[in-house]
């Protein structure tokens, strides 16, 4: 069992403001060698309770540009992690981002499936706003049940994230 102590806060509006901030930095590094830089995850969707970190994919064409990327990241305090048992997205960890929010941080291939994913749950919850509110209700218990078991949280919210996909046609 991973320990972590899970905290979910209600939707909070500096994320919006965060996330471009740290997207500002990104494209400054990256400049060319990305097609976009995407808000994902709980932060992204407006009313819906979320842990207070930010979930980013930055697109790339393909994975020829991903040398670049890495290095580029590289520059600015990013290490590559791998995929981290993930086809479709490569994680990376930071050093020295005290001045922004804490945030994960993955590049895609435009043609991810995990990429696919993440924008088609984003823009399915953007637009149902009685799902955030039945997943923000999940989240919260999760939280409550599973405070310092990362995995059983996860766990907690696997129904509703499957239900949400089949409903996608993922």
């Amino acid at each position: 069992m991973a320990k972590r102590h899970i905290v979910v806060l209600p939707y909070n509006e500096e994320w919006k403001q965060n996330f471009i901030l740290i997207k500002a930095e990104l494209q400054a590094a990256l400049g060319e060698l990305v097609l976009s830089i995407e808000h994902i995850g709980s932060t992204s969707v407006r009313g819906l309770s979320a842990k207070p970190i930010i979930d980013i994919d930055v697109v790339i064409r393909d994975y020829s540009k991903l040398n670049d990327v890495i290095c580029a990241l590289g520059k600015i305090g990013y290490q590559h992690e791998g995929n981290l048992g993930i086809d479709g997205r490569e994680a990376f960890k930071y050093d020295g981002k005290e001045h922004l929010q804490q945030h994960h941080l993955y590049v895609c291939p435009y043609d991810s499936k995990e990429l696919k994913r993440h924008i088609a749950f984003r823009d399915h919850l953007l637009s149902h706003p009685e799902a955030v509110s039945e997943y923000s209700r999940i989240k919260e218990e999760g939280a409550a049940l599973y405070p310092n078991d990362i995995d059983g949280y996860i766990k907690h919210k696997a129904s509703f994230i499957e239900k949400i996909y089949k409903e996608i046609g993922i």
